[in-house]
């Protein structure tokens, strides 16, 4: 029994480096000066499919690169680091990488992983972009608190889900 209990720790630790390890590489490419333009551009294209998706169900909505404003009163709302989705998404990935699982299985998760996140954020993005316009105490505790708690909720529980169907 110590020998089995042994086995299962050092998988475990063996996940938690892997993880800390591909978790720091994928943060240190997001923030390497080449990978910048990308990242910049994504914030803009959330950006540009939120104000689509406003206008498409009827509110007023236009976007300049990363910012949603609402040109009938002023209000804007800039997509940054951090509201892109993108440093949960680098977990999320350094998890599914770090785990035990065939290569089309780690494929599947990381596809599915980025989509969940990102559906889940642009639905964030417009809810901030209309709380922030009518109500600015929710705004800030939505922003600041719930949705930055919603998405590592999704991040958690697509790895959960992801992890029992490869098992």
């Amino acid at each position: 029994m110590p020998a089995l209990s042994r086995l299962r720790k050092n998988k475990s630790a063996a996940f938690v480096l892997l993880f800390a390890l591909t978790a720091m590489a994928q943060f240190a490419i997001l923030l390497a000066a080449p990978v910048r333009p990308f990242v910049d551009g994504f914030s803009g294209r959330l950006a540009a499919v939120s104000a689509w998706l406003i206008g498409a169900f009827g509110g007023a909505c236009v976007h300049h690169a990363a910012v949603l404003s609402n040109p009938a009163n002023g209000f804007s709302l800039e997509v940054r680091d951090g509201c892109n989705g993108v440093n949960v998404v680098i977990v999320l990935w350094a998890a599914i990488m770090a785990y035990p699982a065939q290569l089309k299985w780690k494929l599947t998760g990381l596809a599915g992983g980025l989509a969940a996140i990102q559906t889940l954020n642009l639905i964030r993005l417009i809810s901030l972009f209309y709380l922030g316009q009518y109500c600015w105490p929710v705004f800030q505790f939505a922003h600041l608190y719930l949705w930055e708690t919603l998405i590592i909720v999704d991040a958690i529980v697509v790895f959960g889900l992801w992890s029992r169907r490869v098992v």
